[in-house]
């Protein structure tokens, strides 16, 4: 499908959540600081997530989760800059919701991966919603749980993604 023009979109109030379950205590934080910005011509898109922007319903999960295992005053922000791939399919001019899958480098905690994200992006009224589900190991990014709390962090993290994004210039 044709592009009318090149578009950037943009938040600088994305939300990012994240879940754990174990048995012993489920952990959930999320993030209303998420900024985000899609150029509509090139497929490249960034999420730039401040860590320390993550709410929690304890302050002390809050507390561990930026001192001990994020190491947040070092690594102050997790960033993901990919591509849309088959971005041909989608039409930002056109009222919709289209299945994507991105393809980029997602850093967290100082240590880059290359990852694959699938996600929908939704047009409507003019407006753009981008939703995704993925899970991100913390081992895989060289975050360290210690053995006394391993029972209680889930070696997978349930990460969801949902932000409004505006066209620029409108």
């Amino acid at each position: 499908m044709m592009q009318v023009s090149a578009q950037k979109w943009m938040t600088r109030t994305g939300q990012v959540s994240f879940f754990s379950s174990t048995p012993i205590e489920n952990i959930e934080a999320i993030n209303n600081e998420t900024a985000a910005a899609i150029n509509t011509a090139t497929g490249e898109v960034v999420f730039i997530v401040p860590i320390k922007s993550f709410k929690f319903d304890k302050a002390l999960m809050r507390q561990h989760f930026n001192e001990g295992y994020m190491e947040s005053d070092e690594y102050p922000k997790a960033v993901y800059k990919c591509k849309i791939a088959e971005l041909n399919k989608i039409n930002f001019n056109k009222d919709g919701n289209y299945n994507v899958m991105t393809k980029g480098q997602l850093t967290i905690h100082g240590v880059t991966q290359n990852v694959d994200i699938p996600g929908t992006i939704t047009i409507k009224d003019g407006a753009m919603q981008v939703l995704s589900k993925f899970h991100v190991k913390p081992a895989d990014y060289k975050i360290k749980i210690p053995s006394i709390t391993s029972s209680k962090i889930a070696s997978s993290i349930a990460v969801t993604v949902d932000c409004q994004l505006k066209m620029m210039g409108k």
